[in-house]
């Protein structure tokens, strides 16, 4: 994480980065699926599971 991506990030609210870490996640979900590396039934479960946990959609 570069320098100033370090302070932006520390500037976030705890509510803030939690959403973030979501969004990030849930990207890093479609890139697997995109990639084959995961089935569309594992993408789905996993994206539902983040959603339960977090609150996210």
């Amino acid at each position: 994480m570069e320098r100033a991506e370090k302070k932006a990030w520390e500037e976030l609210s705890r509510e803030e980065k939690n959403r973030e870490l979501f969004l990030r996640q849930k990207a890093l979900l479609a890139l697997f699926l995109k990639n084959g590396a995961i089935t569309k039934a594992q993408h789905d479960k996993s994206l539902r599971d983040l959603s339960e946990k977090t609150g996210y959609r």
